[in-house]
């Protein structure tokens, strides 16, 4: 999991729709793409933007959900907690002197 964790970070692209979705969670891709658009001067398809958050969903960092005929996506951060966890609270004992 790690890696696709890693993986889906590494795209800027990727990592500016997740800026998004932590300014403004649940939106359509018809949205996300609008907002890359005019906040970032990125003109992607919506194809390509989709394809960005299946790679964003596969890593566990984006939900979907339906409503109606919309299709909603959400943040998750689990994934993020568990990456910073694991370098800040390590599990094993230390060493005393």
């Amino acid at each position: 999991m790690d890696e696709e964790l890693f993986k889906a970070l590494a795209d800027p692209t990727r990592r500016r729709i997740l800026d998004e979705l932590v300014e403004r969670n649940g939106q359509t891709l018809f949205e996300i793409c609008a907002r890359l658009v005019t906040r970032h001067n990125l003109g992607l398809t919506r194809q390509a933007v989709s394809q960005h958050l299946a790679v964003l969903e596969a890593a566990g960092l984006v939900r979907s959900r339906r409503e109606g005929r919309y299709k909603f996506h959400d943040l998750d951060t689990e994934p993020l907690e568990h990456i910073v966890t694991r370098w800040l609270k390590p599990t094993r004992p230390e060493a005393t002197p």
